[in-house]
């Protein structure tokens, strides 16, 4: 089978072809398309053997709907085989989606009840959903719920301490990155990871903590603001702050949103950048830089430590995700101090990120595993049809 692989980020589309059997899959194709929205956006499209099939640096995407166009007429003029189905990346499932499901009339119906719970996500996902169905009809349709993955969390971590009637009315912890922390799970075996901490860091970033192959407990709540200090979004904050700014700062539910997920984090602290790249460059001659990075970096040694305390010890620490498959310097800040944990880092194998970056024979592995949610959106819209 054919599976086209959709994965709408805020401001980019990422998409990947893969021909699967039950043996497994193979990447025909892979590309992505940035800078939605902005003046001049970029396509990139390749084989599976990294060699370019087709590349522009000069038009404008003004929208998600204009970039799937041209995706899929890239993929087109690649002479690709064509999708036999569809998979989609949808960031919320809600309370009542817990496991991929085929797009139907009724179901569709329901994902629109969703953007309540992901405004800056997922009206751009549900756009490509209906551009795909638009321009293919007939092709079929599934979804994958980056929350789905932490359906399992007991209740004692996805309760917020509010009244009942706000649970049973869907505010609740739900998490996020679980195609990223599935395929984490499936890449290396149940058993391998034992008590496991998954870090995904990336400019948005969170941790999870699994046992058994199944999460029980994660950093993100009922959004993806929470948890760590990520790119631009502030992470944890204490509510009092958002009465205060309401109050005295005379700001609204949209400036606040706003306040939250596009001017803090890294970018807030630094006043220059969210890039962790740029930032770990302007390090040594800029202090608020500096300052930027080691917050991010205690955020979540902080967070190790809470999720190896909700496991009762820690076996395995994976980092994945840009941030935590590419930047060594962070993963050492991190590590730094988590000694008690049985955490250790060897120089070398961190530099080179290696697979395993830990000593021989530690108490606790520490690995780097690169994530593909597009090959776990790919499996997951194989095995449904």
């Amino acid at each position: 089978m054919n599976v086209l692989a959709l994965n709408a980020g805020s401001s980019s589309l990422k998409v990947a072809l893969f021909a699967i059997d039950a043996r497994g899959e193979a990447c025909l194709a892979r590309g992505e398309v940035e800078r939605i929205a902005e003046d001049k956006g970029r396509l990139a499209l390749k084989d599976g053997e990294g060699r370019v099939l087709a590349e522009d640096d000069a038009a404008a995407y003004p929208d998600h709907v204009t970039a799937l166009h041209a995706a899929f007429d890239a993929l087109d003029g690649a002479s690709l085989p064509r999708a036999e189905v569809v998979g989609h990346r949808f960031v919320h499932g809600g309370p009542e989606h817990s496991a991929p499901a085929r797009v139907d009339a009724e179901l569709r119906a329901s994902l629109t009840a969703l953007v309540r719970f992901a405004p800056l996500h997922l009206p751009a996902e549900l756009a490509v959903l209906d551009a795909t169905a638009a321009r293919s009809p007939g092709l079929p349709q599934v979804v994958c719920f980056d929350t789905a993955f932490h359906r399992t969390l007991p209740e004692i971590a996805e309760r917020f301490a509010l009244p009942r009637d706000l649970f049973d009315a869907g505010v609740r912890r739900y998490g996020f990155h679980g195609l990223s922390y599935e395929y984490v799970v499936e890449t290396l075996g149940a058993a391998v990871l034992g008590r496991a901490v998954i870090a995904h860091l990336g400019n948005g970033a969170s941790m999870a903590a699994v046992k058994d192959g199944k999460s029980v407990d994660t950093t993100m709540g009922l959004t993806p603001a929470g948890g760590l200090v990520m790119g631009t979004r502030v992470g944890d904050l204490d509510p009092g702050v958002v009465v205060h700014l309401m109050d005295h700062h005379g700001c609204g539910a949209r400036e606040l949103e706003a306040l939250v997920n596009e001017r803090s984090g890294l970018l807030g602290v630094s006043g220059t950048t969210s890039d962790m790249k740029a930032l770990l460059e302007a390090s040594p001659h800029d202090g608020r830089a500096a300052l930027a990075v080691d917050m991010f970096a205690y955020s979540a040694r902080k967070f190790v430590g809470a999720l190896a305390a909700v496991l009762g010890g820690l076996d395995t620490l994976v980092f994945t995700g840009g941030i935590g498959e590419r930047a060594a310097p962070v993963r050492e800040r991190i590590c730094r101090g988590l000694g008690h944990l049985g955490v250790t880092l060897d120089a070398e194998r961190n530099a080179r990120a290696d697979a395993c970056v830990s000593p021989e024979k530690s108490a606790c592995r520490v690995l780097v595993v690169p994530t593909d949610e597009e090959r776990m959106i790919a499996r997951h819209a194989f095995r449904l049809l």
